[in-house]
């Protein structure tokens, strides 16, 4: 059987070079996909999509751990996205219902020949655990495609579906996670019938997805999954990566949803029960009064990645997180972020944090502080990091540049190096910061009316990828495409030797990172530049301020 499914296999891809089909073999079943052209008109690539990679969780299935797929018979249409994960979009607040049957993957290759052992992309999307999906309409492969690697994107389970826990072996929480190691276990399995190297597969998130990657470096779920990892913009020790008090929020989801009880199996029937648009919409089960104010998308999401209470094979985290990064899952690693992450939330900042944070100063302390201490070291934090950031200004419209490097700094810049600082050097490390300024950068243009300039959240993931939905113009010959060439070079040179620069083509050699000198790259408009954090006080004074009240993590 195996004989006769390569043979098959090997003359569907032979007869879809002449036409817009392509067909491969996966343990599963045959999938019929589609030859499509470059964005850039140089080429073309083999495209599949919809992919199921788990069966529907659905019903007695919901909150679980993911089962794996099953075979089909026939031909499986792969020329069209699955369903995405019920949600709504943590930037429009606009829900989507999706479906539960939403865990699908999509691969992407240059060439689908058994023998071309290409390395493989995987990415994670962000959005907060809460929205997105691995779909082309944010993340259309083009760009990856020109650099000869395998592109693997994903949806998993998301908000309440993908980050409930009831502490319980049958729901400890962190499916979504687990979706993404199911994942990759079947990258394992079936990424050598798209020209894919199982043994060369790096795995790459932003934001949610950025943290992540982290935390899969630290579960023994993953082990052996990845060999290399991207960390865009996220780390597990952000203040919006790790939930609090899972299971109180349980109940209070229940609650609201007009069912009370304090046994957890008969909250698991009744969640089991509703319909998914109610788990989604019901977002805001506070478990703190202080919540009603502090939950906003720069600090914390009311459902995300957990600290496991049930111990068993069905965990993925179960220690302090930084114990479990004594037993790191070996890899080479590259982790960054943007020069002016907190532009995307502008609007945000101008008409709900600002008056939030100017009536009460203890919105500056971090989640770290806020949730462990007293009401006095909150306040006195709070101060400290208002004076350092605003001195005697008012927190106001006049002060909105001095409000986005706080968001630069406490939600992204400074939990996102100390992750990195603190975890053991067991494979190499490299830094960057991504500044460079063009038309795609769609959130960072935003801060130009308040002098502010450079690369907002997200705005690097439009100098990866294509997004279709937004239908960008491309000039071969422009200085955004030059940004576009060079970023996915640097990111497809690491996934293929574990370097961004293993050559002299860049004329500057990218350092590694590491706590003596912390230098870093910056991928600007027109160069590269060496510098180091060092130089940089941001680093400085939140290591300080959270080691003298005694966080260390």
């Amino acid at each position: 059987m195996i004989v006769v499914n390569a043979v098959i296999s090997f003359l569907f891809v032979a007869k879809s070079i002449a036409g817009d089909s392509t067909y491969v073999q996966v343990e599963q079943g045959l999938l019929a996909g589609q030859i499509l052209d470059l964005v850039t008109g140089e080429g073309q690539y083999h495209s599949f999509k919809g992919i199921p990679y788990a069966q529907p969780p659905e019903g007695e299935l919901r909150f679980k751990a993911p089962i794996a797929a099953s075979a089909w018979d026939g031909v499986r249409n792969a020329k069209e996205h699955g369903s995405v994960c019920p949600q709504k979009d943590i930037l429009t607040n606009v829900f989507i219902p999706g479906d539960e049957d939403c865990l699908f993957l999509n691969v992407y290759s240059p060439n689908v020949t058994s023998d071309a052992c290409l390395p493989v992309l995987f990415f994670i999307h962000g959005g907060g655990f809460k929205s997105g999906s691995g779909n082309v309409d944010s993340f259309g492969p083009d760009f990856f495609m020109r650099k000869y690697i395998v592109l693997v994107t994903i949806n998993y389970r998301l908000d309440a579906l993908g980050f409930l826990s009831l502490g319980t072996e049958e729901v400890p929480g962190n499916a979504g996670l687990k979706d993404q190691v199911l994942a990759l276990k079947w990258v394992q399995q079936n990424i050598k019938y798209f020209g894919g190297d199982p043994t060369k597969v790096t795995i790459m998130g932003q934001s949610a997805g950025g943290a992540s990657v982290g935390f899969h470096l630290a579960s023994p779920m993953s082990t052996g999954l990845f060999h290399r990892a991207i960390a865009l913009s996220g780390s597990p020790y952000c203040d919006w990566a790790i939930s609090y008090r899972p299971e109180m929020r349980a109940f209070k989801l229940g609650k609201q949803l007009g069912f009370e009880t304090r046994d957890k199996d008969a909250l698991l029937t009744f969640l089991q029960s509703v319909t998914s648009d109610k788990l989604v919409l019901y977002t805001n089960p506070h478990v703190l009064a202080s919540e009603e104010i502090t939950s906003v998308v720069t600090k914390s999401y009311i459902f995300s990645p957990l600290v496991e209470e049930y111990c068993g094979e069905n965990s993925f985290m179960t220690k302090n997180l930084f114990d479990n990064y004594h037993d790191l899952n070996e890899a080479d690693i590259l982790f960054g972020y943007t020069n002016e992450e907190g532009t995307t939330a502008i609007s945000l900042i101008a008409h709900l944090l600002m008056p939030r944070y100017d009536a009460y100063v203890e919105n500056f302390a971090s989640r770290k502080v806020s949730e462990k201490f007293e009401p006095d070291i909150v306040l006195d934090v709070g101060s400290k990091i208002r004076d350092h950031y605003f001195g005697n200004k008012s927190i106001n419209m006049d002060a909105m540049k001095e409000f986005i490097t706080y968001i630069n700094d406490a939600s992204f810049k400074y939990d996102i190096v100390r992750f990195y600082l603190q975890i053991p050097n067991n494979g190499k490390k490299y830094m960057y910061q991504f500044s460079s300024e063009s038309s795609r950068n769609e959130y960072g243009s935003q801060g130009a009316q308040y002098g502010i300039f450079g690369a907002g959240h997200i705005d690097d993931l439009s100098n990866l990828f294509d997004p279709k939905s937004r239908n960008l113009t491309l000039d071969m010959n422009s200085n955004e495409f030059q940004i576009i060439d060079r970023f996915t070079t640097l990111i497809a040179n690491f996934v293929k030797f574990g370097n961004p620069t293993p050559n002299s083509s860049f004329k500057v050699s990218w350092p590694e990172f590491n706590a003596r000198s912390m230098k870093y790259m910056d991928i600007g408009t027109n160069k590269l530049s060496i510098l180091s954090l060092r130089n940089e006080t941001f680093y400085k004074f939140w290591l300080k301020l959270h080691e003298s009240v005694g966080v260390f993590y």
